[in-house]
């Protein structure tokens, strides 16, 4: 079984987040970069096929050199090679249609990506990517078997949990529960030096239009921030207080 992997290039959560051109782009200045958490759990349950089951796991990502750390990472957790499409990651259709032309050339059995990224959250792509292929689709995905060219899937939804039966060629939209969290990995000393090793291919993309783009960023209000009251409404204040005290 040939499987997959997306991985998202994407910033830590512990990250201070700052735009720049008038809010317009985001600053990468200073930011630490990780795995997308949801591809982790995908990498790791790919992980357990191919140490169960022999698969050949690939990982790919849409974006500059920059992210190539983040590939030998996954390297380094175990997968055999990786792929990176030289292009910016400027909108969820352009990065779906560059890794479905991945898929097509590699004649992968399973895709497994994370069901959205946590930078931008569009939760768009791995539909996507499975529309293009014209491959069964499972998202939110927190449970998956193959056997042969059979799979059987749990889902979450709204209240509760939904098995489904399907078959290659398979799509999924990965999250926790996938894999427990205990079973993530972190790349040991010997991982990292055979991932130097191991091939990371880089080609250019297909041709294709940005159907969406950022126009402008803002920043949440920060936790705790207090409103100020003018003297002006500072007695309509004080008797909304006074009469909500008497309500209790």
């Amino acid at each position: 079984m040939k499987i997959l992997v997306c991985i998202s290039h994407v910033p830590d959560t512990t990250s201070k987040i700052n735009f720049s051109d008038n809010n317009t782009k985001f600053d990468p200045t200073g930011v630490q970069f990780v795995i997308n958490p949801n591809d982790e759990f995908g990498l790791t349950r790919a992980m357990w096929f191919k140490e169960k089951q022999g698969a050949q796991v690939t990982v790919a990502n849409v974006g500059g050199a920059d992210t190539e750390p983040t590939l030998r990472k996954a390297l380094a957790i175990g997968a055999d090679e990786a792929i990176r499409v030289n292009m910016p990651a400027t909108d969820g259709f352009s990065v779906a249609k560059q890794l479905a032309n991945v898929v097509k050339d590699g004649g992968y059995d399973l895709v497994i990506a994370g069901r959205e990224s946590i930078d931008y959250n569009g939760g768009m792509v791995p539909g996507m990517i499975a529309g293009l292929i014209g491959a069964n689709f499972v998202n939110n995905c927190i449970g998956l078997e193959v056997d042969g060219t059979s799979a059987k899937a749990v889902r979450e939804i709204d209240g509760g949990k939904e098995s489904v039966s399907t078959s290659l060629p398979l799509v999924i939209g990965g999250q926790k529960g996938l894999v427990e969290e205990s079973d993530l990995r972190i790349p040991n000393m010997r991982g990292i030096m055979m991932a130097r090793k191991k091939p990371l291919t880089v080609i250019e993309p297909v041709a294709v239009s940005s159907e969406t783009s950022s126009v402008a960023f803002e920043k949440p209000a920060p936790k705790g921030a207090v409103t100020l009251v003018s003297p002006d409404n500072l007695d309509e204040l004080v008797n909304l207080l006074h009469n909500e005290a008497k309500v209790i």
